[in-house]
């Protein structure tokens, strides 16, 4: 097929667009191992020193920063996404007709019969990972601390970004 300069900056944008969404699927399937580490983490310093409850609202703090990081990245990769279907494949196709369908794979995997499944499945997966274990900590918390203004507000805060990050994570899950 003959090229012409402005297909081959496209192909060039798509290329360093796929790289792109690549290195951020990669930072956001790490943020998981990162996350589970950071419970860990925070679950060992709580053992270590029982008496200190106060130590369980860190849990909901890791898992509302590591969790809105996570969703902000899937936010862009499914925007990269969006982008080459919906702007850089027509384009190429308006400069070489006879090559449409162009990135054909960015289409048809979303079309696939299972997909709204394996969507439920990720945000059922996410919400285990982000959301559960953040309430699970401020419910201990509540049950187990003495009463101390300040941090029953923090904890008040925390539970509040957690049900905001949750409303935003199954807005964002896509389950069509």
């Amino acid at each position: 097929m003959p090229t012409d300069p402005a297909h081959d900056l496209l192909v060039l944008e798509y290329e360093q667009l796929k790289a792109e969404q690549r290195a951020r699927i990669t930072v956001r399937d790490n943020l998981v191992y990162v996350t589970v580490a950071a419970y860990a983490a925070v679950v060992a310093a709580v053992l270590a020193s029982p008496r200190r409850s106060e130590l369980l609202l860190l849990l909901p703090a890791v898992a509302i920063v590591l969790g809105w990081t996570h969703l902000a990245g899937d936010g862009r990769i499914s925007a990269l996404g969006r982008y080459m279907r919906g702007a850089l494949a027509p384009r190429l196709e308006r400069l070489h007709p006879e090559a449409a369908p162009v990135f054909a794979w960015e289409t048809e995997h979303r079309g696939e019969r299972r997909r709204p499944s394996r969507k439920a499945l990720q945000l059922t997966a996410d919400l285990m990972t982000f959301t559960v274990p953040a309430v699970a900590a401020l419910v201990l918390y509540w049950a187990s601390a003495p009463f101390n203004l300040a941090l029953t507000l923090v904890a008040g805060a925390e539970l509040v970004l957690v049900v905001i990050a949750l409303w935003q994570r199954v807005l964002h899950a896509d389950l069509r």
